[in-house]
């Protein structure tokens, strides 16, 4: 027995190690994405000026996570009379403040990593407890090869920690059956730490409060007293389960803005709309601060937009209700997606695990369909908690009573794992087999997908080494600086296209989706290289 609790132990570190090197390496290698400087910068501010006027959309604690790195990261004090918008904001951190953009990302994106780690336990653990040892492991591996997970796990965003956040809430209230008045509340603290995190995570409230009721009715009906629990008392108790959690998860979202700005200087930007009607009144009846109420206005504000999207080689405008599905089978390891419907139809049909279902199918499920209704078709980030969800779920497989049920899991484990480490460090650009591999993803797919602006450093690597002394013409998406690392190149659009000849570099997502001029000078060029899967290089 001991040994085999060594075998296992070193089976999790092993796991859970190959994930930490792959995101170590991933962060120290990948330039800034989009997102990136806007919420370095804004933890910036938080942590120098206590103000909140910067990123007002998001909440403040997944940037505050940030902050907990850049603490290390040497970063100079940032003018407090700066007054430019939230994107000149990160560059002027990053580019023009005399920092190191290098040392202060893998600063922001270390707490990110080790968060990203710490809820590969809570998968673990998770899976032990609806499926046993074997069922935690086979969720587990599934997890730690997730190519989406170790992609944006490794970045300073919000969509890692605040999945994580609500997935941890949803275990914690599933232990809450057994011992409610230890679980329950530490339940309400991780639902506060997700919606102070992204207000995505708004759906999942009135599921989880539910969840801790039913926890608390749970306890109630099967604790062996002298006498029987009256029905009414267990009503009363699961109520109060339910307002008690709430109420924890609301008291984190003040205590997060106040450690902020302990005053909540917030003032309501002019002009900002109102949708009125009943989504206006729900939002106007949130228990939280005026801040995080008008940042869920500017949302719904950006969900106002008509935005461009890519599927399959097609470009369009709007956004597809099938869009999130079709980007998940793409970027998804074919192993995974097995596991994933063979775990769902599992907690389905075995009964002892139809209640365990209610803790975790559920809530994917409406996420996932509220994300499917969103105005922003860019990237299956806004689906990040499914592969941590439905990890827990395949680990249910290991209950089958199914010849070769287990060793079959096993080897699709394998083959995700394997479908994973062909990608290393490649992991935000990954596609599966079935779509030609992480090297044909911009033919389907689009932003941070596949080109989040991540590969310039990569690219002034290559242009030194492959292409030194010829004249280089760039059309880049992203948020970094071409010039600070190195790249001296010209913009194409700046003069007739007769005149450019050379190395022609261009962002993917733009190639995806090309105007008729950026056409027209991609008809008379030959692609001849690529980097990092998410750049084109053309010989014009």
């Amino acid at each position: 027995m001991p040994r085999r609790r060594l075998f296992y132990l070193l089976a999790v570190v092993a796991m859970i190690g190959q994930m930490a090197f792959a995101m170590v390496t991933t962060a120290t290698q990948q330039t800034p994405t989009i997102d990136e400087p806007v919420y370095v910068a804004t933890a910036e501010v938080y942590a120098q000026q206590h103000s909140l006027r910067y990123n007002p959309e998001h909440p403040p604690l997944g940037k505050l996570i940030l902050a907990t790195g850049l603490a290390f990261g040497g970063a100079h004090r940032l003018d407090p009379a700066f007054s430019g918008s939230q994107t000149a904001l990160g560059r002027h951190l990053l580019y023009e403040s005399g920092n190191n953009p290098f040392r202060l990302l893998v600063a922001a994106r270390l707490p990110v990593i080790l968060l990203t780690c710490l809820f590969g336990l809570v998968v673990l653990a998770f899976g032990r407890d609806l499926a046993g040892p074997v069922g935690g492991l086979i969720a587990l591996g599934l997890y730690t090869f997730s190519p989406d997970v170790i992609a944006h796990g490794s970045l300073a965003t919000l969509d890692v920690p605040a999945a994580g956040l609500l997935l941890t809430a949803c275990w914690l209230v599933w232990r809450g059956r057994d011992r409610p008045y230890r679980y329950l509340p530490l339940a309400g603290l991780a639902l506060g730490g997700a919606l102070a995190t992204r207000a995505s995570a708004l759906p999942a409230v009135p599921l989880i409060v539910g969840l801790a009721a039913l926890s608390m009715w749970h306890a109630r009906r099967t604790r062996p007293p002298l006498l029987p629990t009256p029905l009414r008392r267990r009503l009363v108790a699961g109520a109060g389960a339910l307002v008690v959690t709430g109420l924890i998860a609301v008291a984190v979202v003040w205590v997060v803005y106040l450690i902020v700005d302990p005053r909540l200087r917030w003032t309501t930007p002019a002009g900002l709309p109102h949708p009125g009607g009943l989504k206006g009144l729900a939002v106007e009846w949130l228990p939280v601060p005026r801040a995080y109420r008008d940042g869920l206005l500017m949302q719904f504000q950006f969900e106002r937009q008509t935005f461009n999207g890519f599927l399959l080689g097609r470009p369009y405008r709007g956004n597809l209700w099938y869009y999130l599905p079709a980007a998940l089978l793409i970027k998804t390891p074919l192993g995974m997606l097995a596991l994933w419907v063979a775990g769902v139809l599992t907690m389905l049909v075995l009964p002892r695990l139809r209640a365990a279902a209610l803790y975790v199918l559920p809530i994917s499920a409406v996420l996932l369909l509220v994300a499917m209704t969103g105005a922003r078709d860019y990237g299956t980030r806004y689906a990040i908690f499914l592969p941590l969800f439905l990890a827990v779920a395949a680990g249910t497989v290991a209950l089958l009573r199914i010849r070769f049920a287990v060793p079959v899991a096993a080897l699709l484990v394998l083959v995700t794992a394997v479908s994973s480490l062909r990608t290393f460090p490649y992991y935000l650009p990954y596609s599966n087999e079935a779509f030609g591999g992480t090297a044909n993803t911009h033919r389907n797919l689009h932003d941070s997908n596949v080109d989040w602006g991540q590969d310039l450093a990569r690219l002034s690597r290559k242009l030194r080494t492959d292409y030194p002394g010829q004249p280089v013409w760039l059309i880049y998406k992203g948020s970094g600086v071409p010039a600070y690392y190195g790249i001296t190149a010209a913009d194409p659009y700046s003069v007739p296209f007769d005149r450019v000849h050379g190395i022609l570099v261009v962002s993917d997502s733009r190639v995806a989706l090309a105007s008729p001029k950026l056409k027209q000078l991609l008809d008379t060029s030959t692609p001849i290289d690529q980097v990092g899967y998410s750049m084109t290089i053309y010989k014009r």
